[in-house]
């Protein structure tokens, strides 16, 4: 086993979050990389003795050299398709370039990286040639890749998988375009995670692109009807139409489906594509009994039922705080920042008072107005925003980095303090904190807090439009926290006062 640690980049998507613990289970040092320092310590894998942490935006050669520096093997598991991006494939491609320099650099002895199937040609959808392209960029440095090439991963909480997931269990029959008729070679990501790590081990993977995928080759149409067969669900009726595109069918799928448009465009556009392994040779290699179409959409299920899913595609997310959160800032310093607050006291303990606050959302719900959340979710849906209720896990306890309907948890600090950064389309930047204090021995200080740095006009119609909803919502969140604590106020709702118009106070 090599000293050096291996490399994981995109440590906390949805791929790297499994393949960590695997390669510590194999007995590998991993240093993983994220964006977020306090998003990985937040990773169950943070806490092993073979762990080491690395914050670095991959489009920062400097940071990317310093997280590299002293590593052997590195895996590439990075991509770009997240709400608010407009340019994926540009940020993919600048990503690659600062990981191939930083490879150099650094002396990494190869490089493994996660691709996409499908031909090189004209017709190829944005989302396979973006992902075929880094592929190649990341090959124009020194260090030798490692491109393996899969197509749909069946998994509870991949993007391809929930798609499916949703469309099926909704809609008793659907209207599809031709791409239901086109092929395509699935492969359960356990096999995915099996071939990433057995390849560190196997000289012969060095420099070399390799199609993964699983025993079964099958069309869209018969993968939906097998799903419905596992599921238990009657069969469902599949209407081709030669008329209605990729691109039209995302517009009704995004109202079906708990995924942003973001994610839905890219990926819808890439069943055009037929995606079947044209190379067999890493079943000469490395030897696997691989899940059929069936098991894997079986297990996936199951895992989903016993609320087991270790990782989702809305896990990968960016929440280091913007400039205008930091303590301290100047009026003048990424302009005015609007709050709105209301302030309570209940009789009972912090203990008890957080474990409502960190129940939040979900199926729970926000205590108060769950109709006006919900609409709000449906309208952000409606302009290709997350909506609110996405692919999530609902773990015993939040965690940094975790999305929470339409919010994604920016920082918490137990029986303290809860901090949320929007992810809808808003016209600005907003946040949503929470805030305990003791106010004597049997009594806590509940503060809701909204904070807004408006973009341009709109964002000020916008803050002004909401600002008396929120005073409605704000005081009866608080009644609904102390109903669902079975305490009794001991000072009702009150709203406090605006702070002057500036940065606002320790948000990270």
């Amino acid at each position: 086993m090599p000293d050096s640690p291996v490399l994981v980049t995109g440590a906390t998507g949805y791929v790297g979050s499994r393949l960590v613990p695997r390669l510590l289970a194999a007995g590998y040092r991993v240093r993983a990389v994220g964006r977020s320092l306090d998003k990985l310590a937040a990773r169950p894998f943070a806490a092993h003795p073979r762990v080491e942490l690395a914050e670095a935006d991959m489009r920062d050669l400097p940071a990317m050299r310093r997280a590299a520096a002293g590593c052997g093997p590195a895996y590439y598991l990075v991509h770009s398709m997240h709400p608010g991006n407009r340019d994926f494939a540009a940020e993919d491609r600048e990503a690659a370039m600062v990981m191939a320099r930083a490879a150099d650099d650094a002396g990494i002895s190869r490089i493994i990286y996660l691709g996409g199937l499908g031909l090189d040609s004209d017709n190829l959808s944005p989302h396979l040639r973006s992902r075929h392209e880094v592929g190649k960029i990341l090959g124009y440095g020194r260090v030798p890749v490692t491109h393996l090439r899969a197509a749909m991963i069946l998994g509870s909480g991949s993007a391809s998988f929930e798609i499916m997931r949703y469309l099926v269990d909704r809609l008793p029959a659907m209207v599809a375009p031709r791409w239901v008729r086109n092929r395509c070679q699935p492969i359960a990501v356990t096999d995915v995670l099996g071939y990433l790590a057995d390849c560190l081990a196997e000289p012969r993977t060095v420099g070399q692109t390799f199609d993964i995928g699983g025993p079964d080759v099958l069309t869209y149409a018969e993968i939906f009807a097998l799903y419905a067969r596992v599921a238990g669900l009657p069969r469902r009726i599949i209407i081709p139409v030669p008329l209605l595109s990729p691109r039209l069918s995302t517009y009704w799928m995004q109202l079906i489906t708990p995924l942003p448009r973001s994610l839905i465009v890219p990926l819808v556009e890439g069943l055009r594509n037929e995606v079947v392994c044209r190379d067999s040779r890493i079943l000469d290699i490395l030897p696997r009994e691989r899940l059929t179409c069936r098991e894997a959409i079986a297990r996936a299920l199951g895992k989903i039922r016993q609320n087991a899913v270790e990782s989702t595609c809305a896990d990968a997310g960016y929440v280091a705080p913007a400039e205008w959160t930091a303590c301290g800032d100047a009026p003048y310093a990424g302009g005015a920042a609007y709050e709105c607050a209301y302030r309570a006291v209940v009789r009972a303990r912090p203990e008890a008072v957080w474990r409502a606050i960190a129940a939040i959302g979900g199926d729970t719900g926000w205590y108060y107005g769950n109709v006006l959340w919900r609409i709000r979710g449906f309208c952000d849906q409606l302009v290709g925003g997350v909506g609110l209720r996405r692919v999530t896990i609902r773990r015993e306890a939040l965690r940094v980095g975790d999305p929470l309907d339409f919010w994604r948890v920016l920082a918490i600090k137990e029986n303290r303090r809860l901090v949320l950064l929007a992810e809808m389309r808003t016209p600005g930047a907003a946040l949503l904190e929470f805030r305990l204090a003791p106010a004597g021995a049997e009594a806590t200080e509940i503060t809701i807090q909204s904070r807004f740095l408006p973009r341009g006009l709109a964002g000020l119609v916008y803050w002004y439009a909401l600002l008396v909803p929120h005073h409605l919502l704000f005081a009866g969140m608080l009644r609904g926290v102390a109903r669902a604590v079975g305490a009794a106020f001991a000072s009702p709702p009150r709203r406090l006062a605006p702070q002057p118009a500036s940065g606002t106070r320790g948000a990270a």
